[in-house]
């Protein structure tokens, strides 16, 4: 067979090519998984505050904080002396449960001195989605019931069981056969707490339902909710993974309702950058997972020690800060600039907020010319036509009002 000089050609530039060092951008298409088709792919080389920058020197206000972990903004001081600390001291160990390891026990006592009596036995997990899953075996073990009950538009997780529970059938679809015996209800809807019954062992529902676009219930239906399961004996398990630690105006969303969860989630923020989870329950509850069978419930990095420095630190930062007492101020300084004939809506709890656009094409290309301004912001899982506010709470109002101009000088170029 003859080869000509083009295929010789074509041979030494693959050679070529193939011995070029591939730059930061390539290698993350190459190596890392992607989830979508269109990431954003900033390569960023430092983040403080609300500010993330780009290794091409770029700056961008964030206004996803991580999506609501990163409460106090990115590398605090207080949260990298921890890490840097601990780091010197200890890493991994061994499996959850068995060393004291003085960052969980002494963010633990916090957590607890800062949450209802009952909410007294707190279990790490590496994240969120964990800490549901957590909390769904433990309801079921103290309960002896099978029957799990969520919410339409509820979003708890990614894993095969907290999917089971999330209230959308284009994301669940997918992977079926999920858990079974799992019932979506309507979100403060009176009439569907009576699906509640004597074999359910749980319900789930966010204090605030993010992924739908931010719908926050009633305090007359959140109280209901408590007295059914009361009255059947289903444990109530609020999820506070993206509405906790501040970002609602109260430092538990749940406050606001005049109830107590029987178990809580907590995820995202409370590891002040670091990846933690928890479930919280009493310890009459938790003590369940401990026998028949023992070790009900094991995880070799749960509550990582230097996780937990990081989530300690950053806690007392958001205690001593006063950045809660700002969260009602900010947000209301958005919705005073947010107004526009293109926006139909802007809901609100605190600083979770989103902007309602007609469809997601609008909303779309509104994310898109706000990030080529230097604004990073997002759309909703459920509410693909709802844009995501959800900064550092620590963003000061100037960036408020520098974020605000761009989202409005954006949608006057779609005109």
């Amino acid at each position: 067979m003859q080869v000509s000089k083009i295929d010789i050609k074509l041979c030494l530039r693959f050679f070529a090519e193939s011995l070029r060092p591939m730059n930061q951008r390539e290698l993350f298409f190459r190596h890392v998984a992607q989830t979508s088709d269109a990431p954003l792919a900033i390569e960023i080389a430092s983040a403080s505050g609300a500010v993330l920058t780009a290794v091409d020197g770029k700056k961008y206000i964030d206004l996803i904080g991580g999506i609501s972990v990163c409460n106090i903004g990115h590398c605090h001081p207080a949260v990298v002396k921890a890490i840097c600390d601990q780091s010197e001291k200890y890493l991994h160990v061994l499996v959850y449960g068995e060393m004291i390891q003085s960052p969980q026990v002494e963010y633990a006592s916090l957590l607890a001195a800062n949450l209802p009596s009952s909410l007294n036995s707190v279990y790490f997990t590496n994240s969120g989605a964990e800490a549901t899953e957590g909390a769904m075996k433990l309801a079921k073990r103290f309960t002896g019931k099978t029957g799990i009950i969520g919410f339409k538009n509820a979003y708890h997780g990614s894993t095969q069981g907290a999917l089971s529970i999330i209230g959308d059938e284009y994301w669940r679809n997918a992977f079926r056969p999920l858990l079974p015996d799992v019932l979506h209800l309507e979100y403060n809807d009176f009439s569907s707490i009576e699906m509640i019954s004597d074999r359910t062992a749980a319900v789930f529902a966010e204090t605030v339902q993010a992924e739908s676009g931010v719908s926050s219930p009633t305090a007359e239906w959140m109280q209901a909710l408590r007295k059914r399961c009361d009255e059947t004996g289903a444990l109530l398990i609020l999820d506070e993974i993206q509405a906790g630690f501040g970002r609602t105006g109260t430092l538990w969303a749940f406050e606001q309702f005049g109830i107590e969860p029987d178990i809580l989630l907590l995820g995202k923020a409370l590891g002040a950058g670091m990846p933690l989870g928890a479930f919280v329950a009493k310890q009459e509850i938790m003590s369940a997972l401990m026998a028949n069978p023992v070790l009900g419930h094991i995880t070799t990095f749960g509550g990582h020690p230097v996780s937990c420095a990081a989530g300690l630190a950053g806690f007392k930062a958001l205690l001593s800060e006063q950045l809660i007492e700002a969260v009602s101020e900010k947000s209301a300084i958005f919705r005073s600039k947010l107004i526009h004939p293109a926006i139909l809506e802007v809901r609100s709890a605190g600083l979770l907020m989103s902007i309602v656009f007609k469809d997601f094409t609008t909303n779309k290309k509104v994310i898109d010319l706000c990030l080529e301004n230097g604004l990073l912001t997002d759309w909703f899982l459920f509410a693909p036509h709802c844009m995501r506010i959800a900064p550092p709470l620590n963003i000061d109002r100037s960036q408020i009002q520098e974020a605000c101009a761009i989202i409005i000088n954006a949608i006057g170029q779609l005109d």
